[in-house]
């Protein structure tokens, strides 16, 4: 079934349509999420609120559009939101769980930690990037879009996609370097 033909059965009232919609969507909607938070349980609350979000905002969906630019416009610009109405200095704080890190190819102890800790410094640099600058980094280097489509999915002119990605490298980059004294290869 077509994403758009789930979208008019949620609409008709179908509940087993709404859980179609959200598993579709939800593991895609909580990577996005977890980039803006920075936890795993923030990230939970925000999918969940994102989902709310669409659930409210279903009946204004133009089916002459794709869904899924839509879906992530939605959920961009309500993290986007709470982003900003909770700037508390998040960059600061690491509560809770992290996801599960992907394992070394060697299974030497001290080559896995420095991983660990690499992949630390990064996620904790990229909390302190510029919402725009965070989203496009996240939408090129986690979720694989290339830069046309991310100029799609976010209605800027592929010339600024492109150059907030090349301004969100070298800014992550300039983050790691001054939190850790230069002593970490970047990525």
């Amino acid at each position: 079934m077509e994403v758009k033909e789930i979208v008019q059965k949620c609409l008709e009232g179908e509940t087993g349509a709404w859980k179609m919609l959200v598993d579709c969507y939800s593991k895609r909607i909580f990577n996005l999420a977890y980039q803006f938070a920075g936890s795993r349980q923030e990230a939970e609350d925000l999918t969940q609120d994102i989902f709310l979000k669409l659930y409210s905002s279903l009946a204004k969906y133009d089916f002459n559009h794709d869904f899924t630019a839509w879906f992530l416009t939605l959920a961009r610009n309500y993290l986007i939101d709470e982003f900003r109405r909770t700037r508390i200095e998040k960059s600061q704080r690491f509560e809770g769980e992290e996801p599960d890190l992907p394992a070394c190819e060697d299974d030497n102890p001290e080559i896995r930690y420095l991983g660990e800790e690499k992949a630390r410094a990064v996620r904790q640099a990229l909390q302190q990037l510029p919402p725009d600058l965070r989203m496009v980094l996240v939408l090129r280097e986690i979720e694989g879009f290339n830069y046309e489509e991310i100029a799609s999915r976010i209605k800027v002119p592929l010339g600024t996609v492109k150059s907030r990605v090349n301004r969100a490298r070298l800014e992550l980059a300039r983050i790691i370097l001054a939190k850790t004294g230069g002593k970490y290869e970047l990525p």
